[in-house]
């Protein structure tokens, strides 16, 4: 019998390839058809490789999907960044590829996201997702967020509303 151990671990240099994959797929199996596609290439091919390193060796927070050596997700998450709301920090970005979706690793990767804000001081946070996301309503309604604020966020010559879950 084989097995396949799963662990979800803080990224490593050598993750930059692998986080920029992830990155690719979600956000076009995400975002297509919700943010107009050629802002949608754009945001993609900013946040390659190099991208992913830089952000690595800067020690920003950033914990991956480890599956057996394959990197199936990522989350980045640290101080709030719009001080005016009282919340102390933030998950930035969590995301799944998307053949490991629906399995219960983002709620996995949203624990330890969790576990390591409070770790640091950051008991209550937010989470920012675009309102057309039904799925990423859905995730983090079903984690007990509360829309705290909705606003607007400018895509080429479209905007779109996003909207704030705030865990306590």
């Amino acid at each position: 019998m084989a097995e396949t151990l799963i662990t979800i671990r803080d990224a490593r240099e050598r993750d930059a390839e692998a986080i920029a994959e992830v990155h690719d797929a979600a956000w076009r199996h995400a975002y297509r058809g919700i943010i107009p596609g050629r802002e949608l290439e754009r945001m993609i091919a900013r946040r390659g490789p190099s991208w992913w390193r830089s952000a690595i060796q800067r020690r920003s927070r950033l914990v991956v999907l480890d599956f057996d050596d394959a990197i199936g997700g990522y989350a980045s998450y640290g101080r709030n960044r719009v001080p005016a709301m009282n919340f102390g920090g933030e998950i930035f970005e969590l995301y799944i590829a998307p053949e490991f979706q629906g399995l219960g690793f983002g709620k996995r990767l949203f624990g330890a996201a969790r576990k390591d804000l409070a770790e640091h001081g950051y008991a209550s946070f937010l989470v920012w997702a675009l309102a057309d996301n039904e799925p990423a309503l859905d995730f983090y309604t079903r984690l007990g967020g509360k829309v705290v604020r909705r606003a607007y966020e400018r895509f080429g010559s479209e905007q779109r509303e996003r909207v704030a879950f705030a865990f306590q």
